[in-house]
């Protein structure tokens, strides 16, 4: 046995809750099991072939060397030149950081402003990663309850109950992972002046999925929408999602510069800068004709509004329509009480999702993982075949219960 003993923000918190469901799925199916698998956080389209031409480009060119730890400057222009004509956020360029991946800008800005005892107001349904994100650096979550009843989105008054003299950070995701909720200018205006009332808090805007859009209003970030708010808002991206780009880990972020500063000295303690090759294609995927995206998120839709019609058809579940992203966050309310063809009781959405496993091969990720009973989280970035197929296979395991 080792006599290793493990730091706290190691022990204090979880393995992703959508980390643990894959690795589920991938031991089933390798025991020969035939799995529906719907916990898919990642798109299903491969990169688009002109992003990875830019790549070979680089890399035949020689752009293989280690970059500035923000990034190259032709990332942070193009980075910039987005943020500017879809979002309307005036950045400049050393106020643009890089990182490898979102997730990971999202967890060295907290590392970066949170000390012990800071509270980081935390909506929920939330990302599994962010409560984790604020434990590790030692910060408080504060969880807001935002249910359907506000269309799982945070309100102004939620917002001004949560503040207190220890609030650091509040995070705003939009379109949101996992109910697909997205904020219109109004709401984030309304946001804005709650805030503007209290500059010692941040607001941490990861917009991940924007580009992936459904919604009849434009896609819109609070600090385009409020640019007063530019001491206090960071905001965060990257190609992973958009661009089906998950592996090539660029993220990024526009922010205060002491803040973007701060980030940078961590990184450079860390991993010194991002894949050079990765930032040329991300470069190039910023900035050349869109029409992949585009041609994604018709098919996202497409399956979006199939997998809502099957979802709604079955007794017992019912699932509002999402705004952008690839989930659907349906609630089991009806079926929990109801009892199992072995005689075993539904009581919680784990036990729902558990039951979907086991009886109909269909993996999905249980409510309770993102802060908000009795629901659970579908992904869409798979084959209509498949999403048909294990819509069918929950409806017929919903009828089964009594």
């Amino acid at each position: 046995m080792s006599n290793i003993k493990l730091a706290s923000r190691v022990t204090s918190i979880r393995i992703s809750p959508s980390v643990a469901a894959a690795q589920k799925v991938r031991d089933l199916q390798a025991q020969g099991r035939k799995i529906l698998n719907l916990t898919v956080g990642e798109p299903d389209f491969d990169t688009p072939q002109l992003i990875k031409d830019a790549a070979i480009r680089a890399m035949e060119a020689g752009e293989t060397k280690y970059t500035p730890v923000n990034g190259t400057v032709e990332l942070r222009k193009a980075i910039q030149h987005d943020f500017k004509s879809r979002l309307n956020i005036d950045c400049e360029l050393n106020e643009i950081c890089v990182g490898g991946g979102a997730k990971q800008v999202l967890f060295v800005a907290l590392m970066a402003t949170v000390e012990d005892g800071d509270e980081v107001i935390i909506p929920t349904p939330y990302w599994v990663s962010y409560p984790d994100m604020v434990i590790a650096n030692g910060g408080t979550p504060v969880i807001v309850r935002c249910g359907e009843e506000t269309r799982f989105k945070l309100t102004p008054e939620a917002l001004e109950a949560a503040i207190t003299p220890r609030t650091k950070w509040v995070i705003l995701n939009s379109p949101s992972n996992p109910t697909g909720a997205a904020y219109t200018a109004d709401e984030l205006r309304a946001l804005g002046a709650v805030l503007l009332k209290y500059p010692h808090v941040l607001v941490m805007c990861d917009e991940i999925y924007d580009r992936i859009w459904f919604a009849d209003f434009d896609a819109c970030s609070i600090l385009g929408v409020v640019p007063e708010l530019k001491a206090q808002a960071l905001v965060v991206n990257g190609v992973s999602k958009s661009y089906a780009m998950t592996g090539w880990r660029i993220g990024y972020a526009a922010g205060p510069l002491d803040l973007i500063n701060a980030i940078n000295k961590l990184q450079s303690q860390m991993s010194s800068c991002p894949s050079s090759v990765s930032q040329a294609a991300a470069a190039f995927a910023l900035t050349s004709d869109q029409e992949a995206v585009a041609d994604a998120v018709a098919v996202y839709r497409q399956r979006r509004d199939r997998a809502h019609a099957l979802i709604n058809a079955i007794p017992g579940l019912s699932c509002l329509l999402p705004d952008g992203a690839f989930y659907l966050y349906p609630s089991c309310a009806g079926l929990i009480g109801k009892t199992t063809p072995d005689g075993r009781v539904i009581e919680n959405d784990l036990d729902f999702s558990l039951y979907l496993l086991e009886a109909a091969g269909v993996a999905s990720v249980h409510g309770g993982a993102y802060g908000l009973e009795p629901y659970f989280r579908i992904s869409t970035a798979t084959s209509m075949e498949i999403i048909e197929e294990a819509c069918a296979a929950i409806a017929t395991a919903c009828a089964a219960l009594a």
